[in-house]
């Protein structure tokens, strides 16, 4: 396990996590100041063709530059070169795996935000090269770490958990198309709850929703339903033999990503991911088979080795 203050590099400062991160990393005094690490060296990159992306990059890099003390450089490479663990944050997952490519030869641990990839081709070429250079690799959307959340899932005296339902708010975007922009924050917590071993997914969609069923080997089902009218809150129903929970995820005081943050500082510092790298490609998995029946109308089955990697 590293000791000592780990120097942070990000890549890609074209989301509101980069200051958020780089705060709470950097400022002892913030009120949910993560210990272990500071954020040194960024990279601010931006996607032209992507307005969410490019309009985002100078505020967060003056941000960044001037209240935290971040140095700037020109390429990823010099962000792995300066850094003990990086923080791949760049929110158009397009660029994730070129992006990865370029830092895994440095064999450090990464987090990767979300969305990991926006294709099973791109997930599995990220999670070969992290084979290939003995990087630490971990990938989640923050959501799937609100404390309410994980203690639900943990619950054992209402009887077997055979079902959860996810809802929450998902707007479309070009660039990122169909479930891959907001539907991923849903596809985490369903997978935190339920686990791997979906065989197949089915869209129902409409102008104001979509409603996506997920079958599991052993029976269960899973729902994600995304909205574009009305609330813009994530929450879940967990359904037991003696009950079903609500969860609000917003009901806990601490906030979701600052449990986050938490755990990727210590896989940081231990080099173990929290979250198997199975589980990671299942998600991608079932985010494109949800796109594809979204345009088929039709059940996709999602291709899995027995050990659970995805084909």
């Amino acid at each position: 396990m590293k000791t000592g203050l780990l120097n942070i590099g990000m890549i890609g400062l074209d989301t509101s996590h980069a200051p958020l991160f780089a705060e709470m990393l950097n400022h002892s005094g913030h009120p949910h100041h993560v210990p272990g690490g500071r954020v040194t060296t960024a990279f601010p990159g931006g996607s032209p063709d992507f307005p969410l992306s490019i309009s985002r990059v100078p505020g967060y890099t003056a941000q960044i530059r001037d209240d935290c003390g971040v140095r700037m450089v020109e390429t990823v490479e010099a962000v792995a070169e300066e850094t003990d663990a990086l923080m791949l944050l760049t929110v158009d997952g397009r660029l994730h795996v070129e992006q990865f490519a370029a830092v895994a030869p440095y064999g450090k641990p990464v987090f990767i935000d979300k969305p990991f990839a926006l294709s099973s081709g791109d997930a599995q070429a990220i999670s070969h090269l992290a084979s290939k250079y003995n990087v630490p690799l971990m990938s989640c959307s923050s959501v799937r770490y609100a404390e309410n959340l994980a203690a639900a899932a943990g619950e054992m005296g209402k009887g077997e958990l055979f079902g959860v339902d996810c809802y929450g708010p998902m707007e479309l975007q070009p660039t990122q198309p169909g479930f891959f922009w907001y539907g991923i924050h849903m596809a985490e917590m369903l997978y935190r709850c339920m686990g791997t071993g979906c065989t197949e997914v089915r869209v129902t969609t409409g102008e104001e929703h979509d409603l996506a069923i997920g079958v599991w080997a052993d029976g269960r089902i899973g729902t994600l339903r995304g909205n574009r009218k009305g609330n813009k809150r994530f929450g879940a129903l967990l359904h037991r033999e003696k009950e079903t929970d609500h969860v609000d995820i917003y009901a806990q005081e601490k906030p979701y990503y600052a449990s986050m943050l938490e755990a990727v500082i210590r896989m940081f510092q231990t080099e173990t991911p929290p979250i198997p790298i199975t589980e990671t490609l299942e998600v991608i998995a079932f985010l494109e088979a949800a796109n594809e029946s979204r345009t088929t109308g039709k059940a996709v089955p999602l291709n899995i080795h027995e050990t659970g990697a995805i084909i």
